[in-house]
């Protein structure tokens, strides 16, 4: 059985006119309004005068005030939207590596300030030499990130105690070993990363090498070298030689040849080194910097090629503990530094004398991390044993932080840190949790004010 309609009629039609029509109008000009709008206006010269001579002698003197008035100190216009708060644009990840109850030892960005690398590993105490451990790296402006699922990862046989991108190189990743060992990875290749490395000779660290850092070859800022600090007592550098990495300076600290000043705990019998915790290189001459040791106190160094004497110079005021952390000012022509260790201090000190400028109580456990601001001489951010990251501005208070991010309070201490010199609004932290958080830093804490740079130099001469 089937149905259909009828057939359905249609019809069309059109209609056009046969005739069109233009017309237009315009007004005639009228001489008198337009010559009364040209004509120029009238000035009472006289009056003029004599009203200004009236008021010179008090606007000059509110002028001579407006001079020497200080309201305005630090403001500068700034047309770009301003943004009053701080937020936390990442956490990032490696499940795995969470499983395992691994930290964050280290955090660094790469030279265009787009990729972020962390490392793994065990900070407590234990036997952690053969303890497997990652490198991982998240390029942050990659489409479809996923903050648990990293860019790379790198399997390291040993657990990675410190990390630092190379200054113009963005794929080149160097990293100490909880074994001694230094290696450099190409991070843009995903097969067979690894590029360099120094293997295990009498050259090399004997303890885990709690830093690295890359710093241009002599005052020329040359050839950048690769710098490595552990507890064994060695501060050396290293460049790539006929593929590996060979040592090509360095020192030994050792304790009778330490300035009288230096207090340090008590070394064993037979012991001669002093352990080496941190490091930090002079922004204007590179043959300067100051070393964290074990027993508390920054020593201010030379490097071999410049000192054919004991590399310590001078032993500043010591810190009720081992120092982690150490930060020379990239503004400051004194070299002003800052330290951190296990008593919650920071100190502010000048290279020129021994006692600190400041000594800030942050903390009421220890003190992992501390770096100056690229893009602000007065701002500094430090990490926290409660799970806090610090923000401390100088240019208005000396005695509080600006703001405290709580990142893992509860959970466990935030251990490192690190400013994106590219993106100043960006600073990464990470945690013994084992997440990595990328915060964004408000417009307060990233643009200079314009007597920021005066201000310092008024607390290096206090």
């Amino acid at each position: 059985k089937s149905c259909q309609t009828g057939k359905i009629s249609t019809a069309e039609a059109a209609v056009q006119s046969h005739t069109s029509q233009d017309a237009a109008a315009q007004t005639d000009q009228q001489r008198d309004a337009a010559q009364g709008f040209q004509q120029e206006v009238q000035v009472d010269d006289t009056g003029l005068l004599s009203f200004l001579q009236r008021v010179e002698s008090a606007v000059i003197k509110e002028l001579n005030k407006n001079w020497k008035s200080h309201a305005f100190d630090g403001f500068g216009v700034n047309w770009r939207e301003q943004n009053k708060t701080v937020l936390c644009l990442h956490r990032l990840s490696y499940p795995e590596a969470q499983q395992q109850k691994l930290q964050v030892t280290s955090v660094s960005w790469n030279a265009t300030g787009a990729v972020v690398a962390c490392s793994y590993g065990h900070l407590e105490d234990g036997d952690w030499s053969t303890a497997k451990s990652y490198v991982c790296t998240w390029n942050l402006e990659r489409r479809g990130l996923n903050p648990q699922r990293p860019d790379l990862v790198v399997d390291v046989p040993s657990s990675v105690m410190s990390l630092a991108f190379h200054p113009s190189q963005p794929s080149l990743l160097a990293g100490g070993l909880f074994s001694g060992e230094l290696v450099v990875w190409d991070t843009s290749r995903t097969e067979d990363p690894v590029v360099w490395r120094t293997g295990m000779t009498d050259d090399t660290h004997t303890e885990p090498v709690y830093q690295v850092s890359w710093v241009p070859e002599g005052r020329q800022q040359g050839r950048p070298r690769l710098w490595s600090a552990a507890p064994d007592g060695k501060v050396l550098a290293w460049q790539e030689q006929e593929g590996r990495l060979a040592p090509v300076g360095g020192f030994t600290l050792e304790a009778a040849q330490l300035p009288r000043s230096a207090q340090l705990r008590k070394l064993a019998r037979g012991e001669a080194a002093v352990g080496v915790t941190s490091l930090s290189f002079s922004p204007l001459d590179p043959c300067v910097l100051v070393v964290g040791v074990e027993g508390g106190s920054p020593l201010k160094c030379r490097t071999a090629a410049a000192c054919r004497r004991a590399p310590a110079e001078l032993a500043f005021a010591p810190h009720a503990g081992p120092v982690y952390s150490l930060s020379c000012s990239p503004f400051h022509r004194q070299n002003l530094f800052l330290s951190c260790g296990t008593d919650g201090q920071v100190h502010l000190h000048s290279m020129l004398q021994p006692q600190p400028l400041l000594a800030l109580q942050l903390s009421q456990q220890y003190l992992f991390c501390v770096r100056w601001s690229p893009a602000r001489p007065l701002l500094f951010a430090a990490a926290a044993g409660e799970g806090v990251v610090h923000l401390f501005d100088l240019g208005k208070s000396s005695q509080k932080p600006a703001v405290s991010m709580e990142q893992s309070v509860g959970q466990g201490p935030v251990h490192c840190l690190e400013f994106n010199c590219r993106q100043p609004q960006l600073l990464a932290a990470g945690e013994g949790t084992g997440t990595v958080r990328v915060w964004q830093l408000s417009s307060d804490f990233t643009e200079q004010g314009a007597r920021e740079l005066k201000h310092l130099e008024q607390l290096a001469s206090e």
